[in-house]
This record gives C-alpha cells, structure tokens and sequence, in this order.
C-alpha cells in the first residue's frame, strides 16, 4: 500500500512538472535592467529563456549611480533594455543609451501607469523641484507592477516569438502572485487606526504607496522625490514642528540613504527610525531579496512602527 502511495505521488509530481511551462530551445535573450527591483521582475517572467544584467547593484542609489565602463559594454550587448522611466535614471541614460546597440529595443515600464505628481517646492540652499515633476517610485504599489509584468512578457514575445506563449504564462503566474500580494498588504493596513497612517520619509519615495492603501505622506527631510537635495536647517525644524504636532511615532529612511539627519530628528523628538527598502533589493542574504520580499517586509515594518 505505501509503495502504491509513493508511485501515486511520483507521477502526480511527474505531471505537475510537465504542465509547468518551458522555453523552446534557443540562444538566450541577452537582457540589462537598469536596477534589482525590474531585474527581479524580469527574472520572475523570463526565467531560463534570457540572460540577464542588472545595472545597479542591490543597495545602490538610483539617483546617484554612474554607469561604469563594463556597465556600457554590457548595455552594447543587450537585445532589451528595460527602465523605470518617469525620470528615474536621468543621471545616467543618456550615456547608457548612447553605447546600447542601435538594435536594442529600450522598453519604458512606466509607461501605461498613471503617473502622480509631485508639486515643487523650496528645500536645501535655494534649491526648488521642477514644478510638475512626477514621481518615479511606481512600484511600490503592486498593481503597478502587474502592468509592468504584461509590458515585460509583450517584449520579450515580440524579440523571441518561438517563446511568447512560455513568457506569457510566467507573467501570469506572476500577477497571480502579485494580486495576492496586494490583498495581504491590505489585511496589513487594516491593524493601523486610520488616523495613525501617515508618513514621515527621508525623501518623498511613497507616494504611490500611500495612494494605493489610504496613508498621507505628510513630510520628508528632504521635501523632495530624489535622495540628493539637502535640508535645510530650516526644513529639519519644520519637519520636527510637524511630527510633535501629528504624533507621528516613526521617521521611514530608505536602506540606501544616509540615516544621519533622521537619527538627529528621532534624538530631538522621541520617535524611532525604520529602514526600508524603496530603491532597490538587498543582497540574496537580506531580508528584501525578491520584489515580494521586498514589500512584505516594507509592510511589516510599517505596521508594527504605527499601529
């Protein structure tokens, strides 16, 4: 009877791995992903079809990185080049884009997303954000990046025909993933008291997030979308103004950002400091090495420093 059990389950482990989809054999979609979040992305819906180069290491501040002279090479090899768009890797595109191959398709994923602005203001020296500028962190709403599955799945379709059908169902499955992702998010959401889901950030990152799941971003260190404006010291004596008047108990600074200016804030006004991870993946070993990962873990920390 046991060993008719072990055959029994032998064969239905046989048949569930022969419906999972496969490539067709064939060279290798040489890919490039301008940071580990897209790059994840990529890999969830090309999986052993492309070979892929992620631009930015984990831990890298899309706002300041410098493509290196390997990087561009690479960038000269790739088939697809997939960005964020929305301004993201303004520092760097125009050089990448100048050594991509004259025959690679560069696909902006956020296009097809509506977009939210972000209204310029004084901050840091004199410095004012371009009015009408929008924010580029949209995957930080999940929904977001089920457009940008389907948009990843269509190209790499239309580069390798012989493999759109295997490229389309890992895009399924993973939108599949992604809704469930979401309704957990929300579940979350539900244990913080609506009059405590507001953000205080490092820099303006969740925006989206706080447009998906009810949160108000009420201010920022620095009152802007990129980690390279300073504040001033005036900007820090408003924000620590703002935070004892709304009883905010918690500053969110991204993994890749300096967390001096917030740790000085939570010395002078008692809240506490929480790191997450908006700009990139950490390393395998870290606790955001997946997209999924990556947001579960920003939820959780979110929940338990304000319900």
């Amino acid at each position: 009877m046991k060993a008719k059990g072990l055959q029994l389950i032998t064969i239905l482990a046989f048949l569930l791995a022969s419906c999972s989809p496969k490539p067709t054999p064939s060279g290798k979609v040489q890919v490039m992903a301008t940071n580990s979040i897209i790059g994840d992305v990529v890999k969830e819906v090309g999986k052993e079809a492309v070979a892929l180069n992620v631009l930015l290491p984990p831990g890298a501040d899309p706002h300041s990185y410098e493509p290196s002279p390997q990087d561009l090479v690479k960038a000269s090899q790739a088939r697809i080049i997939f960005i964020n768009g929305a301004g993201l890797e303004e520092a760097f595109l125009k050089r990448l884009l100048e050594n991509a191959s004259p025959n690679a398709r560069i696909v902006d994923l956020s296009e097809g997303i509506e977009l939210l602005p972000f209204e310029g203001e004084e901050h840091g020296e004199g410095h004012t954000e371009h009015e009408h500028e929008v924010d580029p962190h949209i995957w930080l709403d999940p929904i977001n990046v089920i457009t940008w599955t389907n948009r990843i799945a269509s190209a790499l379709g239309e580069v390798d025909p012989q493999n759109a059908e295997f490229y389309r169902k890992n895009a399924e499955d993973y939108a599949k993933k992604l809704q469930a992702l979401d309704a957990w998010i929300r579940e979350m959401v539900e244990k913080i008291p609506p009059e405590r889901r507001k953000l205080i950030v490092d820099h303006m990152a969740l925006g989206y997030f706080a447009e998906r799941y009810g949160f108000k971003q009420i201010g920022a260190i620095t009152p802007s979308i990129t980690t390279l404006a300073e504040p001033s010291a005036k900007d820090i004596a408003e924000l620590m103004e703002l935070i004892r008047k709304e009883g905010v108990p918690a500053i969110f600074v991204s993994a890749s950002a300096n967390p001096k200016a917030a740790e000085r804030i939570a010395q002078d006004t008692g809240v506490k400091v929480v790191t997450l991870y908006l700009g990139s993946l950490s390393g395998p070993q870290g606790p955001a090495s997946s997209y999924l990962d990556l947001m579960r873990y920003n939820v959780s920390a979110i929940t338990e420093a304000l319900k």
